[in-house]
């Protein structure tokens, strides 16, 4: 018994992996997994099977399957099961394959070969009584990372192969067996057809990476379960908890069985979702068409089914399928997770758009959109944490330079228009059953001729809410929001890391929708500027963080900083200046992290000009909170309190400069990089 839990020990990984690769096709990730480490923590020989067939490694006379003996050269191997997993050698920390490793080639250790052929017979053969008795996680997915395109499409070629067909698979790739030894595996593991396996087997191109995680239980992703969905079943649950304890313990009391902790207290209720990969159109989640009008959760979990096909269960078969197996049309927008819905999904749209069947689907966290036909696939994006505006479209279908969109339920009133043209009206744009008519896509980068969506929310959520949605190319339009420069109005408010002589800085303003005057105009002169304007943006705000006057009654400058927020949590800003008489605003620095957001609110920026009168000045302006501007040239410089916290300097020539601010708590800033 020593020696067959010191070769468990030491080959755990690889045990897990084989009976992984083995296991049948039609099980979602997250029992797959459980099930093969299942599998092999019940490999251990118990006190009747030990005697009768487990190998003795002080036989002399054992040879295997391929006629080699079975002596061990290093009887340490066999009585120390710490022995080799303190070892500097990647083939004992990982399970990767080695020639030097005699459990991956023909002459296999007997006390592995008995466990690996346990493994297997149990991974060929499950049984209805294995799945009670497997691990449970409850509250926990458990699921093996998604790898490349290759890993994908191995995924796919064996999912096509019967059982005996993908443990000869595994043999020869991740164990290193040639086609006879395979073949020998597989007879004494019952398979009645064993050439004829690694035959079929043969087909796959080629094997999975040894170091791929996409095939390795050992190395898991965990998410969470619904827990909303969790809480709702949560009293049910309980209702027959103790029913189920008692039923269980005496179903499996005095087993002894180290996989016991798979009672009832964790075992899935009847009522629960279907597991990650289910492709059951059937059990799909829809909810009622006015459900957002009765709930404070304004986001797509509210969305009704929509759509001239959302009974149509050939086509949401096609789209459950294709997000429960990625393969090379799965296209995941930067920060997105390719895996399969760890709960049902919720079903939003199904129907023919421009002649060709669309699905949208959402499982909390993101939108699927699914395509039917040969230029189709499945686009995944992030959307959790959406709100009334982030959840107010989808973009469904794309032709050329045109997008149509699925509105959210409460749109009221949907418009476009030009954001290079703040003066004009929208245009009213038709959505009937929430589906736009064709409208113009295209990102904010070019400020001549990008068009946006001007949506108007129902009473019942907002009266008079209205805001502007800018596609960036992606599954879900960005939300433009606009934020004034600060109060001139001295803010009331007690400043404690003020000094008492520092002057009180104005009030910040929150950002706003940007369907004003004032936001429309500052974005068609700004809006070119975004930092970031690629699918998986969440927001795009225009912070105008100061007006300057500029010399010789050239006009004024306005100020900007562009903040954009992506759906995983980064972001990134330029600062900008708006100058008259040139189009667009010139961008003056920026870049990644946390400049101009809530969490990070000073700023500073420069920029050289020309005024009319030919003079060249290099002009630079703060935030609300910046008391002093120092500017150092090659040879000169200039340091001044700056009460109206801008600056312009008038040399004769340009030159490279550095710009430091200094705030009213005495800490100092540079311009964003």
């Amino acid at each position: 018994m020593a020696q067959a839990e010191a070769a468990l020990v030491r080959h755990y990984r690889r045990l897990v992996r084989l009976a992984y690769l083995a296991l049948p096709a039609d099980r979602d990730r997250h029992s797959r997994v459980l099930a093969a480490h299942a599998a092999v923590q019940r490999a251990l020989p118990t006190r009747w099977t030990l005697r009768k067939e487990w190998p003795r490694r002080d036989d002399p006379d054992h040879r295997d399957d391929a006629g080699h003996s079975d002596n061990v050269t290093n009887p340490d191997h066999a009585t120390n099961p710490d022995h080799g997993n303190h070892r500097n050698d990647a083939s004992h920390q990982d399970g990767r394959t080695h020639r030097n490793d005699p459990a991956a080639t023909g002459t296999t250790d007997p006390v592995y070969a008995a466990l690996r052929l346990r493994v297997l017979r149990a991974a060929l053969r499950p049984r209805p009584a294995t799945r009670l008795l497997a691990p449970r996680v409850w509250g926990l997915r458990l699921f093996t990372p998604h790898g490349g395109e290759e890993d994908a499409e191995l995924d796919h070629a064996l999912a096509a192969l019967d059982a005996p067909s993908r443990t000869a698979f595994a043999l020869r790739t991740v164990e290193g067996l040639n086609a006879e030894q395979a073949a020998a595996v597989l007879r004494q593991a019952g398979v009645a057809q064993p050439l004829e396996a690694v035959a079929a087997a043969a087909g796959v191109a080629s094997g999975p990476d040894p170091e791929s995680p996409a095939f390795d239980p050992c190395a898991v992703r965990v998410q969470p379960t619904d827990l909303l969905r969790r809480r709702r079943t949560l009293t049910a649950a309980l209702t027959v908890g103790v029913l189920g304890l008692t039923t269980t313990a005496a179903m499996l009391g005095g087993s002894g069985s180290g996989s016991g902790s798979g009672s009832a207290a964790t075992a899935r209720p009847a009522s629960a979702p279907p597991p990650p990969g289910a492709v059951d159109p059937t059990r799909l989640l829809r909810v009622a068409p006015d459900a957002w009008q009765h709930t404070a959760r304004i986001d797509f979990s509210v969305w009704p089914a929509r759509g001239d096909r959302r009974e149509d269960g050939a086509l949401l078969g096609r789209a459950l399928t294709a997000w429960a197996r990625p393969g090379p049309r799965t296209r995941a927008e930067p920060g997105t997770d390719a895996a399969p819905p760890a709960e049902a999904p919720h079903l939003l749209f199904a129907g023919t758009v421009d002649g060709s069947g669309v699905v949208v689907l959402y499982d909390g966290r993101r939108i699927a959109r699914y395509t039917d036909g040969q230029e189709g696939g499945l686009d995944l994006a992030r959307a959790d944490d959406s709100d009334v505006t982030t959840a107010g479209a989808v973009a469904v279908r794309r032709q050329g330079p045109a997008v149509r969109y699925l509105l959210a339920p409460w749109v009221e009133s949907a418009e476009t228009r030009r954001i290079d043209q703040p003066d004009a009206p929208a245009r009213p744009l038709d959505h009937p059953d929430g589906l736009t008519a064709p409208a113009p896509g295209g990102g904010l980068a070019d400020c001549q001729g990008a068009t946006v969506l001007q949506l108007h929310s129902s009473p019942v959520i907002a009266e008079k809410h209205a805001f502007l949605l800018a596609d960036l190319g992606g599954v879900l339009p960005a939300h433009l929001t606009y934020t004034p420069p600060p109060d001139r109005t001295p803010s009331d408010r007690p400043q404690p890391d003020r000094s008492p002589s520092a002057p009180s800085a104005p009030s910040a303003q929150a950002p706003r929708e940007a369907t004003g005057q004032d936001a429309l105009l500052a974005w068609a002169r700004a809006g070119c500027a975004v930092p970031d304007g690629k699918p998986g943006v969440k927001r795009l705000n225009l912070w105008t963080f100061a007006v300057q006057p500029l010399p010789q009654n050239a006009g004024s400058a306005s100020w900007v900083c562009l903040r954009a927020d992506r759906w995983n949590g980064d972001g990134s800003a330029a600062s900008a200046v708006v100058l008259p008489a040139v189009r667009g605003a010139q961008r003056t620095g920026g870049g990644p992290g946390r400049a101009c957001s809530r969490f990070e609110q000073d700023t500073v920026a420069s920029t050289w000009w020309r005024s009319p009168q030919g003079t060249e000045y290099l002009l630079a302006a703060g935030s609300r909170r910046v008391t002093r501007l120092t500017v150092k040239g090659p040879d000169w410089s200039a340091d001044r309190a700056v009460p109206d916290r801008v600056l312009a300097v008038e040399r004769p020539a340009r030159a490279a400069v550095q710009v430091e601010a200094l705030l009213d708590n005495g800490a100092r800033i540079g311009p964003p990089h």
